[in-house]
């Protein structure tokens, strides 16, 4: 017998658990080092360009989507199109693979956590001390198992109890530490042996754009990678926000929700750019911005243990604050596919929860033993070596998440027409600001993007 739906108690709570969502280690991990890579305010400029474009209707669209159908992803494409029901199964197949690995690099984030609050901050900071970790055949799966074990008891309570009440106390203090963070980055000034570098000289390296021997190709690339990032950034084209979507009221305004979240995920990503970038460069110069992956679990350990002992302190604000913001993610990656549970085989929460975290568990067993036991390295078509965990990451991310969303343009802007969400978003008068954008964006301009995308990540250009 499947459970009455339920609805967050307030546009607040969707705005907090989406933007939760929306704020995970895709912003403040991967997001910094793209922008140390591509030119720091160029790659920013051109992100917030493609997020009040691209990423507003993508988001705008799964949200509208959810609410009108009242159905998780799963099912929700089905209800729209019959025939459109294989986009479903796709964009539920993301959130199922992402969830494993993605528990994986929150069990990563919990041992540094660890590490700095136990004051193991120096030996955190040594070049084996990742590779020793990972690489470990029992510590990486127990922190894996703890990490899952905290976002399946979120979801099990549910939508209320669960997830928005967690969101409203998690969100404001993640908030409070990205900023107090930033600011203090702000404030850091190394000694002789850096050069005499500042905080304020590492901000002016992330936000000044670099195009000094750029090329149309260089920039092309930088396109490329910031269309990339919001994909990790706003939770688009893995079925949450179709599935959040679904528990929003009818009576509250979708378009400015919609709109609060595009702005706080865009506020947090720049500003985790500023907690890193400043640090980083002080203590490493431009030569530690070149680190891509590595910059959170190999470099900036190595900045806060030249701060000496307060550097203990900030490193553990830090990596809590991550731990945070990585929760509220995997839990919206789990609720995704318990709500497709749910709505496919009319079971009880308590049963696709407790179903999907087992499964989640076995599957983590197996990408942790990927580093050691089952450790093998294979080239990918983008160009990348890999492995298990890479290998799940490129299949969820760039294939299944860019044909889910081209699907979804496809869907709306030409099989059911844009007005299926625009009446949707307004149903209750509301005013559509960017309207006539979001027709032309997701007709035309975006399924162009994403396919080019796509044609990257498959290694045909």
């Amino acid at each position: 017998m499947s459970e009455k739906r339920n609805s967050f108690s307030s546009s607040l709570g969707f705005v907090l658990a989406a933007a939760g969502s929306a704020v995970g280690l895709g912003n403040i991990w991967r997001f910094p080092y793209l922008a140390a890579k591509d030119g720091g305010g160029l790659f920013l400029a051109v992100y917030i360009v493609l997020a009040l474009t691209f990423g507003y209707t993508l988001l705008v669209s799964e949200v509208s989507i959810g609410r009108k159908t009242r159905q998780s992803a799963r099912t929700a494409y089905g209800m729209l199109k019959k025939e459109w029901g294989f986009l479903g199964v796709i964009a539920n197949a993301v959130p199922f693979l992402i969830l494993p690995y993605y528990c994986i690099i929150g069990g990563w984030v919990m041992k540094y956590c660890v590490a700095f609050v136990t004051g193991q901050g120096l030996a955190a900071a040594e070049d084996s001390f990742f590779t020793d970790f990972i690489t470990g055949q029992y510590e990486p799966i127990i922190y894996d198992v703890i990490f899952l074990l905290l976002t399946g008891f979120v979801v099990f309570r549910g939508v209320n109890k669960g997830i928005e009440a967690m969101s409203k106390i998690l969100m404001p203090v993640l908030l409070i530490l990205v900023v107090g963070i930033a600011v203090f980055a702000l404030t850091i000034r190394g000694g002789e042996a850096q050069g005499d570098r500042s905080g304020i000289q590492g901000f002016l390296f992330y936000v000044v754009p670099s195009v000094s021997g750029m090329q149309v190709r260089d920039f092309f690339v930088v396109v490329m990678d910031a269309m990339g990032q919001l994909f990790y950034s706003i939770s688009v084209a893995m079925g949450i926000m179709v599935t959040y979507g679904s528990y929003y009221k009818d009576e509250d305004n979708l378009v400015k929700s919609v709109n609060q979240i595009e702005f706080f995920d865009t506020m947090v990503a720049f500003l985790a750019g500023v907690m890193i970038i400043p640090a980083v460069f002080v203590y490493m110069g431009k030569e530690g911005m070149t680190a891509g992956p590595g910059l959170m679990f190999v470099v900036i350990p190595k900045v806060f243990a030249q701060m000496g002992a307060f550097g203990r302190v900030i490193g553990s604000v830090f990596f809590l604050m991550v731990l945070f913001a990585a929760l509220t993610s995997s839990v919206s990656v789990l609720e995704a596919v318990v709500s497709g549970l749910i709505d496919r085989f009319k079971v009880e929460r308590k049963q696709a929860t407790v179903a999907e975290t087992v499964i989640a568990l076995v599957l983590g067993v197996i990408i942790c033993l990927g580093y050691n036991i089952f450790y093998f390295e294979v080239p990918l078509p983008n160009g990348t070596k890999a492995q298990i965990l890479d290998i799940v990451d490129y299949i969820s991310n760039n294939i299944f998440m860019p044909v889910v969303a081209i699907g979804t343009c496809i869907l709306i802007g030409w099989v059911l027409k844009p007005e299926t969400v625009v009446d949707e978003a307004t149903k209750n008068g509301e005013r559509f600001g960017r309207r006539r954008l979001y027709i032309v964006m997701l007709k035309f301009v975006t399924p162009v993007l994403l396919t080019v995308l796509l044609l990257g990540s498959l290694g045909i250009l």
